[in-house]
């Protein structure tokens, strides 16, 4: 998950902060990107880009292998990725995007927002992976951003969106928690998952140790709640054949959409 948080340093944040702004919202993972893999180590990146694969030929009409990875964050997938395509990248934070390009200097990286990004060439692939979509946050940026990845395939080339869970699956309540533990680094996170409007409201208690000091800070992370129907009505209204995998990648499930041989977006 990426982008659209805040970070605050204080260890009792009041609930709800306002958040108006994106410039603010980048800040979060502008602070957290020397963290990020580590955070998120458990993610089987190599399985998961093997079922994607899978996917992505099995829809994929174009001839071509040009991939565009959008909130691709530093690079996890890309690593995989590159195996079977012409990979560039695009994120919104530019210090995830600096460890990404030490990770991968052979590929080509955009600092965008995915709602608002114009690269003037089109791809057989676009994906956007891990939930990142949920950072929209509203149903009509849900949409911008829809249409713009589909402006940006060729005829016959595929749209793949990894889901936040919608409003049935969120659960409120729920404890999270998430540990690392490295030589020179320890992390531990906290979470308790609340809900506002058609909003995830998440906020991330991180307590990390390094040999220099030890530090607390606080994330909120809030994403858009969108149901079954919106995702599937935002692929239609960016004129793309959609279709659902209800096992996905990580249990989230799938949507890919293939954009007509013969349409123009």
């Amino acid at each position: 998950m990426r982008r659209f948080c805040l970070c605050t340093h204080r260890s009792l944040p009041k609930p709800y902060l306002p958040l108006p702004i994106p410039h603010h919202y980048r800040k979060l993972y502008d602070r957290l990107a020397g963290l990020y893999d580590s955070i998120y180590s458990f993610k089987n990146y190599e399985k998961e880009t093997t079922k994607l694969h899978e996917l992505i030929q099995q829809h994929k009409r174009s001839l071509g292998n040009k991939l565009l990875d959008v909130a691709c964050g530093t690079g996890g997938h890309i690593a995989y990725l590159k195996g079977n395509y012409s990979v560039e990248g695009l994120d919104i934070s530019a210090p995830m995007l600096r460890l990404a390009k030490k990770k991968h200097p052979d590929v080509v990286f955009y600092h965008r927002d995915m709602t608002n990004f114009n690269l003037r060439k089109q791809f057989d692939v676009v994906t956007c992976l891990f939930s990142a979509i949920g950072h929209v946050r509203t149903k009509r940026r849900l949409n911008l951003a829809l249409r713009i990845m589909a402006r940006h395939l060729k005829p016959g080339g595929v749209l793949v969106v990894e889901p936040w869970p919608t409003p049935k699956q969120w659960q409120i309540g729920r404890i999270g928690a998430n540990f690392v533990d490295e030589p020179k680094l320890k992390v531990a996170r906290f979470s308790i998952s609340k809900a506002r409007s058609n909003l995830s409201v998440l906020d991330l208690h991180h307590l990390v140790a390094t040999p220099n000091r030890i530090e607390h800070f606080v994330e909120r992370l809030e994403m858009g709640l969108f149901t079954h129907e919106e995702y599937l009505d935002a692929f239609r209204t960016a004129r793309l054949d959609v279709e659902f995998d209800s096992d996905g990648l990580m249990g989230r499930g799938l949507y890919l959409g293939t954009r007509p041989l013969e349409t123009e977006l």
